[in-house]
This record gives C-alpha cells, sequence and structure tokens, in this order.
C-alpha cells in the first residue's frame, strides 16, 4: 500500500438468484416461475353390473358388445323397448330374451360373413328391465329397477327408506300374475330384530305395499 494514500473498501452486497437490487434491499425478481404441467384427467368407466351367466336381458337394460380387435364395432348398446339393439354392419337384432352368451353367439354368427373369424363377448351394464312397484309409506313410491338377488330390505332403502307413518308390521309383497297373486307378509320390524338382514328375496314385477 502506497504511503499517504487512503484506500476506501467499498462492500456490495451478494444479491442471491432470483432477487432484484431495489433501494439497496434485495427483492423478489419478476421472473415467473415455470408453470407445472396438467395431469390428464382419469377416464371414468362405468361400473358393471354383476350378473348370472343364465341371466336373460330385457328392455331397457345396458350392454357392451366387445368385438376383438374391432373397436368400431365395439360399444355400449342400449336395448330398445322393443327389445333390439343396433350394431354396426349387421344393423337392428333382437336382444331380449337371450342370455348374454347367447347373444354374443348370435351376433359372432353374424359377423361371420364381414370379419374373420369374430370373437364376440357381451357383458350387462345395467339390469332396468326387471323392476318391483312401491305403494304406500315409502320415500319414493313407482316403479323401480331391481339387480338379481335384490332383497326387499335393500329395496326399501333404495326407495329411501319408510316414512314415519309406515306400519312396519303389516308390510307385504303382491307376487303372480292376475288371477293368481300370492300375498307374502313382511314384518320389518321383525326381520331386524331377528338379524334378518336380508329378508325376502325379490322378483320382477313385484309389487312391495307399506301401509300406514
Amino acid at each position: 500500500m502506497l504511503r499517504g494514500t487512503l484506500c476506501l473498501l467499498i462492500l456490495v452486497p451478494a444479491v442471491a438468484p432470483g432477487f432484484a437490487q431495489v433501494a439497496g434491499k434485495p427483492v423478489l425478481s419478476a421472473e415467473p416461475a415455470p408453470a407445472a404441467a396438467a395431469a390428464p384427467p382419469t377416464p371414468v368407466q362405468p361400473a358393471l353390473t354383476s350378473v348370472s351367466p343364465d341371466y336373460v336381458i330385457g328392455a331397457k337394460d345396458s350392454l357392451k358388445v366387445d368385438v376383438w380387435k374391432e373397436p368400431n364395432l365395439s360399444g355400449t348398446q342400449p336395448v330398445r323397448p322393443d327389445g333390439k339393439i343396433t350394431l354396426p354392419l349387421i344393423g337392428d337384432i333382437v336382444a331380449s330374451g337371450f342370455t348374454p352368451t347367447q347373444l354374443a353367439k348370435d351376433i359372432t354368427d353374424r359377423l361371420k360373413q364381414f370379419v374373420t373369424e369374430p370373437t364376440v363377448d357381451v357383458t350387462v351394464l345395467a339390469v332396468n328391465s326387471q323392476q318391483i312397484f312401491f305403494i304406500g309409506e315409502v320415500g319414493k313410491v313407482g316403479p323401480m329397477a331391481i339387480t338379481p338377488g335384490m332383497t326387499i330390505l335393500q329395496a326399501i332403502a333404495s326407495a329411501g327408506g319408510l316414512t314415519p307413518y309406515a306400519n312396519k308390521k303389516k308390510i307385504y309383497i303382491w307376487r303372480g300374475q292376475p288371477g293368481k297373486e300370492q300375498k307374502i307378509p313382511f314384518d320389518y320390524t321383525k326381520a331386524l330384530k331377528k338379524g334378518d338382514m336380508q329378508g325376502v328375496t325379490l322378483l320382477p314385477g313385484d309389487t312391495i305395499v307399506v301401509p300406514s
């Protein structure tokens, strides 16, 4: 150091990356952070209805027809009130009255003139053809679609439960064709006390009467 010379050391504060110097104070810079990539939406798959292999398809049921390696021939098919579905190449065919296996074979035979060795699978997505009817003191009166094996307790719960005015000991089921009806009594209170949480298994066409 030279004699007689005054040396001044000027300290400059270090500025960290991402900060700017404003009026002697570090502040965040205006540089935006990179946006995170949005995750693609997860496709929602329809819940499949569990039916027995001998289930007979009916009007208003919803079916899924899969033709192996033929996506243009596959898809969801509603069974119309006339019992038919419409398929590419084939057109209208009757689905009502067939089991899923029988319908798959019928579709396979019809596709052979268009597709080499077609492999077809038919799945029941929703059972809407089998209905019961509620009358009286339940949350929702009228028709209701049932699933195979549904019990009266499950049906009552699906109908919104009993109203406060329901006579739980006098519930009954009307079953059978006109002139051959069968009255099946059901004691809701007794079924719960006995631990019978399933109750009577319902059949399509049953009418559940819940008196007050």
